[in-house]
């Protein structure tokens, strides 16, 4: 399962061609972002005939080319802001560094490819609590079905287990619990523990390798380095989009030259992503007819422990996550294993200067495992004319994001570091590093925590008490701000995907979902774009 390469229009191409005239396009469907849900739609509609057209924001890295960047190089090139978006936390919460891609197949592109079926409880919560009685158990079974079909999910063979997740497995084992293998969407994986950064192999069958090729192949148009500003409207019907095409700086520091983007459409499709579809419509000026829009957004929480052995890890050797554990659901927590590229692990070492080289220089002991928090719905996307919107345009073209923890995701964070912790330690470990950032003296904490610690250290650290600002803590997953519902007082589109309020205005991507997941969410966000799209395939066209 090798998809060729596959033509794509560079924004870039178009400016320097112009007189900075608008660029004027015209198709039946417009798909706003290619990511795991705009090209699962753009495949299914142009292979029932539709004239689709997709726009990426981000540049077009041929998979050939994913191998021979370094991490630094991937981040700059591919991911949203370098990979330094950041959601401002509110009273005992962490500042959590959100991390999504900005290229043609979106995140999809940098995920570590693991696919979980939407967990049965979340889905009876959305049928009973939500009302949304299609998204049932055995309703979206044919879905994942399809999908996992599409790009290959397959178990993770005991082959690619590293020793940093063997370790965590025996700890496991000892203290009672047990880890599964993860299923991703892989072929061919050689376990060199890559994929947040690009696959070298081209054995991570992300969009840009499968759904992509296939909706190319049907006649539909990819336009890379374009960004969206804003939905056309006629009345109460969208009738295009329109942005502005990028080309980079001549030169650094000086301003990249741009071209007016005007795009007519029968259809609009936003699959921009939690972060930024919301932010879209805010633009678009329909934030006052869309009272939930922004709000109830998910991040997942992720956090993760090092521990140090006496014997060589070489946690890099393996799949990137190859195992995880549901053994503490019932604390609203997924453990999943986790290793990357030796100089980023050791980058997030604690010290400086002589002590930090010292604690890098420990990386080939090294063993990491990690998890995610299944959240309440404490986060928001501002609008531009907000204040925290307002200040925030001051400094970048990004949506302002904030984030609250609830009382009983702050304990979660506790359970599951102590959880991490315990296991690295019940296998053997030395010493465990937790993911805690500077400022010891100041709030009252133990120095050594910000080191290393021991089994008796670790056992007497009272992690309740850590103020939650200290946290490390990460999130690949924006989910809910333009969640799915039954009114438009609660929600922002219908069971169909459709913008309450107004006409042919749909949405697919991880924004509709209306919680948490409490595990990875590619499989589902496809899923559900899968469903939606065979809807609009029977919808007629305006």
């Amino acid at each position: 399962m090798r998809p060729e390469v596959f033509p794509v229009e560079a924004g870039r191409a178009l400016v320097s061609s112009s007189k900075d005239r608008p660029l004027h396009l015209d198709c039946d469907v417009a798909i706003v972002g290619s990511g795991a849900s705009g090209a699962v739609v753009a495949a299914l509609l142009a292979e029932r005939g539709q004239r689709v057209l997709v726009l990426e924001e981000g540049p077009y890295l041929e998979a050939s080319r994913l191998g021979t960047l370094r991490p630094s190089e991937s981040m700059r090139q591919g991911w949203r802001e370098a990979g330094m978006s950041f959601v401002l936390a509110q009273k005992d919460t962490p500042l959590v560094n959100m991390m999504t891609g900005r290229c043609v197949g979106g995140s999809s592109v940098w995920t570590g490819g693991v696919c979980f079926r939407t967990p049965d409880e979340v889905l009876h919560e959305w049928q009973h609590l939500h009302g949304l009685s299609s998204l049932g158990v055995a309703q979206m079974a044919p879905f994942f079905e399809e999908v996992e079909a599409a790009i290959h999910v397959e178990t993770v063979p005991a082959a690619l287990r590293s020793r940093s997740t063997l370790l965590f497995a025996q700890g496991a084992a000892r203290s009672g619990f047990s880890l599964a293998p993860n299923r991703r969407n892989t072929d061919g994986c050689c376990g060199c523990s890559r994929c947040n950064f690009g696959c070298p192999q081209g054995a991570k069958l992300s969009v840009d390798r499968t759904y992509l090729p296939r909706a190319v192949r049907a006649g539909a148009r990819i336009l890379s380095d374009c960004k969206i500003d804003r939905v056309r409207l006629q009345g109460a019907q969208a009738i295009g989009v329109s942005g502005r095409l990028l080309a980079p700086p001549a030169e650094p520091g000086r301003p990249r030259r741009e071209r007016p983007l005007i795009v007519s459409a029968r259809r609009v499709v936003l699959a921009a992503g939690a972060m930024h579809t919301p932010s879209l419509l805010f633009q678009s000026g329909l934030g006052d007819g869309l009272p939930a829009l922004g709000t109830q957004m998910t991040v997942h929480p992720s956090l993760r422990v090092q521990a140090r052995f006496d014997e060589r890890v070489e946690g890099w050797r393996g799949a990137l996550q190859s195992m995880h554990s549901h053994a503490f659901s019932a604390d609203r927590i997924t453990l999943m294993s986790i290793f990357v590229p030796t100089g980023v692990i050791a980058a997030t070492m604690s010290g400086i200067g002589p002590l930090h080289a010292h604690k890098a220089d420990l990386t080939p002991h090294l063993a990491v495992f990690g998890g995610m928090v299944h959240d309440d719905p404490g986060g928001k996307v501002h609008a531009p004319r907000s204040l925290l919107g307002t200040l925030g345009r001051l400094f970048s073209d990004e949506p302002v994001m904030t984030y609250q923890l609830s009382g009983r995701d702050r304990r979660a964070i506790s359970t599951l570091i102590r959880v991490l912790g315990e296991t690295y330690l019940a296998a053997g470990a030395r010493e465990i590093f937790l993911p805690l950032l500077g400022g010891a003296k100041r709030l009252g904490v133990p120095t050594q925590a910000f080191g290393g610690l021991d089994a008796d250290g670790f056992s007497r650290l009272d992690l309740d008490r850590i103020p939650a600002s200290l946290f490390e803590c990460t999130s690949q997953h924006p989910l809910g701000s333009c969640r799915m519902g039954q009114c438009a007082e609660h929600a922002v589109v219908d069971a169909r995907g459709r913008v309450f309020g107004l006409r042919e205005l749909y949405i697919v991507d991880g924004s509709i979902l209306p919680s948490s997941l409490g595990v990875n969410p590619q499989l589902t966000i496809m899923a559900m774009a899968t469903r939606l799209a065979q809807a609009l395939c029977e919808t007629r066209l305006p």
